[in-house]
């Protein structure tokens, strides 16, 4: 392989790092990139769509090899991610379905019919059945209690069948 091509790897980071992580990078120049997915985050109080890495404590640097190795000095990375003992290799057309993925489940919308959780409130952990979608309100259906009741649309999330 040659020293000087450049190929998409993969470093470790503390935990909760990421984003962290990326800005000290770009300061250094080093093409990077953290997939980021919106999802549902609940306080006390209230709760708000925030952007959360896709994989936790993992961000895809693009560079050579021997760049890779001086990055372990940036606050922040653990460690570079190996494979059969050298450092691992992810291909162009990998990097390109995660951002496929990303692209298509950004834009699947919640549907009738679907089954989503109440995350807060009297109603919380609470699953029902879309039965109506307005700009900013969900109409759900609770089987379980025989009921009928509408929530913010930033109050639930999908449910997820194993």
């Amino acid at each position: 392989m040659d020293p000087k091509e450049t190929n998409w790897y993969v470093l470790y980071t503390f935990p909760r790092a990421e984003k962290q992580v990326k800005e000290r990078l770009e300061r250094e120049g080093i093409d990077c990139w953290l997939p980021l997915h919106r999802s549902p985050r609940v306080w006390s109080d209230r709760v708000k769509l925030v952007d959360v890495p896709l994989f936790n404590s993992y961000i895809f640097v693009h560079c050579t090899e021997v760049v890779l190795r001086s990055l372990i000095r940036i606050y922040g990375v653990v460690r570079i991610v190996y494979y059969n003992g050298k450092p691992a290799i992810v291909r162009d057309q990998e990097i390109e379905a995660i951002k496929d993925f990303l692209k298509e489940a950004e834009a699947h919308p919640l549907c009738f019919g679907e089954e989503v959780e109440i995350l807060c409130g009297a109603m919380k952990g609470v699953t029902g059945k879309i039965v109506q979608i307005n700009k900013s309100h969900l109409v759900l259906t609770l089987e379980q209690l025989a009921a009928t009741v509408c929530v913010k649309l930033e109050t639930v999330t999908r449910t997820t069948r194993i």
